[in-house]
Parts: structure tokens; C-alpha cells; sequence
């Protein structure tokens, strides 16, 4: 959602009432098996519903990062019942399992190295060098050396397969389109009479579920950078294009992502892959293409993490990766399209 959706105040006022000290005791786990990277988000957007009671918790908020067995793995987290997940509940019997991933342990470029390592000393909670260690939700605490998840205990502690301690920037590109008919004309829905939106989904490799297209900021990149180039690799199949045809793609796709469009939503998302010490945090925009001519000049091509791609129709109906359907609900709701037969379901919000 767009800062306008998320207020930023009440977020961090929200954030700094449950940030409050706890102590993490992190216990061995056996050895896991190596893990794909796999970089698309699923979100979840933080807001009041995260941590809304006296309790800690919202009941059934925070989901996602307490599900097991962790993705990639057969590792179990410790179970954090939804009374107990804010951190300004003392909990002291709390005991997290600690995991993090041979395919991160090993070192590569998109990874830190273990807080233990000698020569690594992050400054959180800002700008370190090109690695971007701010929250799009505000300050979050330090314990013990490691950042501490703002929305709650997930039940694991290290980074499970997130090469960044505290929070994982990723970028997401939601392309819409009209539904139209042979002559051009828009579509209405029959029932709620709004028009019908299209966006591009991919089916992903690693779990054959329907999702909105993304990948992680690289150090150093524009956020619009990442959209355009994550699109273009998982809907374009931008990697396997010969030179002539990548400056052809990348002309069209400069139109594209030159077009009038919407910041959907801007922070913490509750991913399966978060842990106590490092979560899934994103920017979804919304690029419309009003008249469809741009997207009638790109064949779509999945790609990279992408095995398939195609247009689908907006509406309640959908069943996307994780919590995607949340953001197009949204989208459809910008644009005033089609989402709901139930007008009630229609007009309501998050």
C-alpha cells in the first residue's frame, strides 16, 4: 500500500509499543538440507492488525512467518500461539529454534556474514554502504547483536534462507491491463457491473503456485530499476534474448514503466522465509497500461523463477501465492474495477 495507506506515524508508534525488550535464547536444530534462494515475496501488509490487542496479537495475523516446516527444509519451528507473538509479552520459556541455510552459509554476494564473524559490523537501521538496513516501518530493535522482527516471534532465530539480518528489501511490479472485447471495448463484470482488470501473473517453479511477479533490491539499486528488471526476466524472459532483441524489449519496457502508476504498498510482509532476526520487507507498484497498446507489443515469456505466465482476470475468486490476493485487492480497488459479486465484500477495506 502507498504511505497514504500505511501511516508511517502510526506504524512506528504501533511498532514501538511492541518492541519491548525480551530475551531470545536460540537453541541448536539438526542439520537441514541445502536450500533454494528463491527471491519472489509473499506479502502480508503490516498495519494496526498486526498487533492490535492486549494480547499481542490480532488472531490470525502474523501467519505466514510461523508456519512450518520451514520452506526448503524440514526444520520445525517452535510453536508461538497468537496471544505471544508481540514482543512487549514476557514470554520467558521462549525458546526458538536457530536456522539458517547452507546456501546462505556459504557465502554468496547477496549474503552477510554471520554476526560472529570478526570483520562484519553492520549499522542497522540505516544506510550501510549500498545495503539498504532501514525499515520501510521505522526503527527496530537491536538484541544480542541481532535485529529483531517488529512484527513479532516467528519461532526461529538466524535467516532461514534471507541473506540480510533485519530486513530483506524486494520490489514487485503489478502490470493491469482492461479486459476488452474484439472491438476494444471494456468489459463489465455481469454482476457488479464494474469493469474487469487483468494483471500478470507467474506460476512459480519452486511451488507451482500463481503469483505476482518479484525479486530482491540489489545493493545500490533504484527501486524502479529492480521493478522494470525483475518483469522483464520472470514475465519477458528478458535473460535468454539475444542483444538485438533485449534493446527491443528494453525500449517497450521503458514505455511500460514510464506509464502513470500507483504505489500499492510499501513495507513488512508476512513471508514464511521470516524469522526473529530477518523478514521480508516490500514496494508493490501498480503499472497500468490504459489502453493496452503497450503490453500488445510484448510477448509474454516466463522466465527465470517463473514457469509460466499469463494474464488473469481480477476478482475475489483468485488463489494466489501467499497473500498476493491482498495487494490486488487493492489495485482493483485504485482503479475502481471489478473484484467482488458481494457488494458488501465490494466496498469493504483490508
Amino acid at each position: 500500500m502507498a504511505e497514504r495507506f500505511l501511516g508511517k506515524t502510526l506504524a512506528a508508534a504501533s511498532l514501538s509499543v511492541a518492541l519491548a525488550s525480551v530475551a531470545v535464547r536460540p537453541s541448536g536444530c539438526g542439520s537441514a538440507p541445502a536450500c533454494r534462494n528463491t527471491f519472489s515475496f509473499c506479502g502480508f501488509h503490516l498495519n494496526s492488525n498486526i498487533m492490535s490487542n492486549s494480547n499481542g496479537a490480532k488472531q490470525n495475523s502474523h501467519n505466514k512467518a510461523r508456519t512450518s516446516p520451514y520452506p526448503g527444509s524440514k526444520v520445525q519451528r517452535s510453536q508461538v500461539p497468537n496471544e505471544k507473538v508481540g514482543w512487549f509479552v514476557e514470554w520467558q520459556d521462549y525458546n526458538p529454534v536457530e536456522y539458517t541455510a547452507v546456501s546462505v552459509l556459504a557465502g554468496p554476494r547477496w549474503a552477510d556474514p554471520q554476526i560472529s564473524e570478526s570483520n562484519f559490523s553492520p549499522k542497522f537501521n540505516e544506510k550501510d554502504g549500498h545495503v539498504q538496513r532501514k525499515s520501510q516501518n521505522g526503527l527496530y530493535e537491536i538484541e544480542n547483536g541481532r535485529p529483531r522482527n517488529p512484527a513479532g516471534r516467528t519461532g526461529l532465530v538466524g535467516r532461514g534462507l534471507l541473506g540480510r539480518w533485519g530486513p530483506n528489501h524486494a520490489a514487485d511490479p503489478i502490470i493491469t491491463r482492461w479486459k476488452r472485447d474484439r472491438s476494444g471495448n471494456k468489459i463489465p463484470h455481469p454482476i457488479s457491473g464494474k469493469n474487469i482488470l487483468q494483471f500478470v501473473a507467474i506460476k512459480r517453479k519452486d511451488c507451482g503456485e500463481w503469483a505476482i511477479p518479484g525479486g530482491m533490491v540489489d545493493p545500490g539499486e533504484k527501486i524502479s530499476a529492480t521493478l522494470k528488471r525483475e518483469f522483464g526476466e520472470e514475465a519477458l524472459n528478458s535473460l535468454q534474448k539475444s542483444g538485438a532483441e533485449k534493446r527491443e524489449l528494453e525500449e517497450q519496457l521503458h514505455k511500460l514503466f514510464s506509464q502513470e502508476h500507483l504505489v500499492i504498498y510499501k513495507g513488512y510482509v508476512d513471508d514464511p522465509r521470516n524469522t526473529d532476526n530477518a523478514w521480508m520487507e516490500t514496494e508493490a507498484v501498480n503499472y497500468h497500461d490504459e489502453t493496452g497498446e503497450i503490453m500488445d507489443n510484448l510477448t509474454l515469456e516466463a522466465g527465470d523463477d517463473a514457469g509460466k505466465v499469463k494474464w488473469v482476470d481480477i476478482s475475489d475468486q483468485l488463489q494466489l501465492y501467499a497473500s498476493h490476493s491482498q495487494f490486488i485487492k487493492l489495485v482493483a480497488e485504485k482503479r475502481d474495477a471489478h473484484w467482488s459479486e458481494d457488494s458488501e465484500t465490494e466496498c469493504s477495506g483490508l
